[in-house]
């Protein structure tokens, strides 16, 4: 992990929920916490109307923040539609959780 404090070796789903709304903040913007704070409920297509060009800029982040571990791209190139457009902050957590533990 790029961005890990020195002795830092536990991963939660807390620390990557507050990564994941850092990394959010960058990609879109202060306007991200206009309905409050991320939740694990924030949906990224409702919630957060994500577009595809700031998906890309997500998963460089999070390649950025967590390394090689975390593909986001490949995971998500798995899905079909009805799974991007139900993608929730909760299933990104929970995706960069089990690819740091595996």
């Amino acid at each position: 992990m790029a961005d890990a404090p020195a002795g830092s070796t536990q991963i939660t789903r807390e620390s990557v929920l507050a990564d994941l709304e850092r990394i959010l903040l960058e990609v879109v913007g202060d306007d991200l916490l206009m309905d409050g704070p991320l939740t694990m409920e924030t949906s990224f297509s409702d919630d957060l109307q994500l577009e595809s060009i700031e998906f890309v800029a997500l998963a460089e982040e999070l390649l950025n923040t967590y390394g090689e571990q975390v593909d986001f791209v490949s995971w998500m190139s798995g899905m079909d539609l009805d799974e991007v457009v139900g993608l929730t902050a909760g299933k990104v957590v929970d995706f960069v959780v089990t690819s740091l533990e595996a």
